[in-house]
């Protein structure tokens, strides 16, 4: 059966030789680009296209045609090769169409080598874009599936290309032009005609999706990403980006530049770059991850932890969680255009039987009504089908996945943290929540977190809803903002080595002492929280001059002349009861901190209501822009990049009565007392 997908749906694949059959009803370019699992394109070397149309596994036309045929063999594929991306492009300075809205909306179908067609996709909704990400083809559990994508750039094969991750994006994109002006290659057979069947679900679904219909799911129109990295973080701004929070970089994978995204080599035979960008990294390739056990014919494969690429098991975990992230988002952005396009129909439908006035009278009107509601709810109820199968294998997945999961990346309640031993070398990232959708609720996704980290984190005590519609007082509030400030802290100074985090803080009216005693107690932070205005400027100005020195001293080439009792540790400044004990220059101090900190190694995490410094106008914004909002209940302030889901964050807590924080924190205490000695 031919699976119709919608913008954001996927299917599996059962077969590994397959075609890639276009009809876009006037000349196109088609081409293909192989990315790893971060989404991204080591060198020209992976982009198929007219003038170099041949790659291991894959093979495009070589000409501009209203038709195509791709071929693709899956198996033949490099193993570190986890998407194929198709393109599609107009061809430029050939005097024919400059955009895809112009045209009748191009139809990509996938089909086996008998030309049974397994899949297909209209691309509807596209406007001002002259160059467009059909769909893609990606490895998943060790499987392989096919995602309608429908993302359109204006700016044409260049925009797209760069928007991937290639440094070489406009040389090639003018090499693809000139190669189709110069009209290489024979001509491609056009696909046998299609049903008739087939022809009406296709225009149906072109009538009735609408040029907004599923656009916002990957940027459709004309724009290169669904979210802005850096919004506003709270009220009637724009919520904040989910790959910020997953990854801590601009934007995600697929879409969530992944500077910040673990690198993989390019594949072999290719000559293409090697971009590490976690530290330690071996200059071999890295392992294959383990095998699935042998799944019984017509059940989907059972999951293993860590079954995605790396070089380790807690990479290959970090790249599965992200995985799950972004099938999640995907899965439930299917659901809702699914919902959205049978919302649509009947409600077309039903126009129509009011605007005949034959309708109106007898029974004939109320058989309409009933025969348009009744397809509405078996759409819907397929759609529901479809997103509660995945939701199955995402909920089988994670039953694996968490038990698996090291400190720092686990819940406070995982036994991973009875085992703790400060650890010798920082991991790749923290765990600072879990998210999850309406739609899955149940279904929770761990929000982690690239370390060092490139922003500050915001602890917002401002907000007076629970996720239960009750409402809890400024009090309790900042109560449980400061207990989330500690937990943060506590797993921040966990994953370092001994004496490589230093932790200061400031509490300038002693609010937060009763919060802040376990770090007291335990003697992990550096000195006495800071009181009081005086202690507030003394912190502040020697933390100012850190950044100072480090920055000279990176900039001037000379590391090695600090001095000998230099801090040469990661930073953080914890800040409770903003801006209470703040002058003007304090303030500034602490902008300068947030923008230079980061790239020096010295970080902020503020324990604020920004109610509480409206007095300052707008010459904070920048400060709350430039933070990382979490908050100490859920809320759903968080957007992903891809569709811009509205996921609700849920914060990291400890079990009620659980010394776990006390025994961690006693364990990094001993860990320098042994390194001092």
């Amino acid at each position: 059966m031919t699976a119709e997908l919608v913008r954001g749906q996927n299917h599996p694949l059962s077969e590994a030789r397959l075609e890639i059959r276009v009809s876009a009803g006037t000349p196109v370019v088609a081409a293909a680009t192989l990315s790893d699992e971060s989404g991204r394109i080591h060198g020209v070397e992976w982009v198929a296209h007219p003038g170099a149309p041949v790659l291991p596994g894959l093979e495009v036309s070589r000409q501009a045609a209203a038709d195509h045929r791709l071929a693709v063999d899956l198996d033949a594929v490099a193993e570190v090769v986890h998407r194929v991306s198709v393109l599609l492009a107009l061809p430029t300075g050939v005097g024919g169409p400059v955009a895809f809205g112009s045209l009748a909306a191009p139809v990509v179908a996938v089909t086996g080598l008998d030309g049974s067609e397994v899949a297909g996709f209209t691309l509807t909704g596209l406007g001002p874009e002259s160059a467009v990400v059909a769909l893609e083809l990606y490895r998943r559990q060790g499987a392989w599936k096919v995602r309608a994508v429908g993302q359109g750039y204006a700016g044409g094969l260049a925009d797209l290309l760069t928007d991937q991750g290639l440094a070489q994006a406009h040389q090639l994109a003018s090499g693809i032009n000139e190669a189709v002006a110069q009209g290489l290659a024979r001509s491609v057979p056009a696909p046998p005609s299609r049903t008739a069947d087939g022809d009406r679900s296709r225009q149906a679904a072109a009538s009735t999706l609408g040029p907004d219909q599923g656009g916002s799911a990957y940027g459709g129109q004309g724009t290169q990403g669904a979210s802005d990295p850096y919004p506003g973080p709270q009220g009637n701004q724009a919520p904040q980006s989910a790959a910020d929070a997953m990854a801590s970089h601009p934007t995600g994978p697929g879409g969530l530049s992944a500077t910040t995204q673990p690198g993989t080599p390019a594949a072999p035979g290719t000559g293409g770059p090697v971009d590490y960008s976690h530290p330690r990294r071996r200059n071999t390739a890295p392992p294959p991850p383990p095998a699935s056990p042998p799944a019984e014919p017509g059940r989907p494969a059972q999951p293993v932890a860590g079954d995605a690429t790396g070089w380790s098991m807690e990479e290959r975990l970090y790249n599965q969680v992200w995985g799950m992230f972004e099938d999640l988002a995907r899965a439930t952005a299917a659901y809702r255009s699914a919902v959205d396009f049978a919302d649509t129909r009947m409600d077309r439908e039903l126009d129509e039987v009011l605007s005949d006035p034959r309708s109106r009278i007898g029974g004939q009107g109320d058989a309409a009504r009933e025969s348009a509601r009744a397809k509405h709810a078996q759409l819907v109820d397929q759609a529901r089908q479809v997103l509660d199968r995945d939701l199955a294998q995402l909920a089988a997945e994670a039953e694996v996945v968490e038990p698996a999961l090291p400190p720092a990346y686990a819940r406070w309640d995982n036994p991973a943290w009875h085992a703790y031993r400060v650890p010798m070398e920082m991991p790749m990232a923290l765990r600072l929540g879990d998210l999850h959708l309406p739609e899955s609720d149940s279904l929770r996704i761990p929000m982690l977190i690239r370390l060092p980290l490139e922003r500050g984190l915001w602890i917002d005590s401002g907000r007076t809803g629970a996720p239960d519609g009750s409402f809890l007082d400024s009090h309790e509030l900042r109560r449980l903002a400061l207990d989330s400030a500690v937990a943060h802290t506590a797993r921040l100074l966990a994953v370092h080595p001994a004496d490589e985090f230093t932790v200061h803080v400031v509490d300038p009216a002693g609010s937060g002492a009763q919060a802040f005693a376990p770090l007291v107690r335990s003697g992990v932070l550096a000195a006495p929280p800071a009181v009081g205005a005086a202690g507030v400027a003394d912190l502040l100005t020697r933390l100012t001059e850190h950044v100072d020195l480090v920055q000279m001293a990176v900039r001037g080439g000379a590391a090695d002349s600090l001095p000998p009792d230099f801090d040469t540790a990661q930073q953080l400044l914890v800040v409770n009861d903003f801006p209470h004990g703040f002058d003007d220059r304090a303030v500034t101090r602490l902008r300068y901190l947030a923008d230079e900190g980061p790239a020096v190694g010295v970080h902020l995490m503020m324990v604020a209501d920004r109610e509480d410094a409206a007095g300052y106008g707008p010459l904070l914004d920048p400060l709350w822009r430039g933070l990382m909002r979490l908050t100490p209940v859920p809320d759903d302030h968080l957007a992903d990049p891809w569709v811009g889901h509205a996921w609700t964050y849920e914060p990291a807590l400890l079990p009620p009565g659980s010394q776990v924080l006390q025994q961690v924190l006693a364990q990094v205490a001993e860990g320098r007392r042994l390194r001092r000695d």
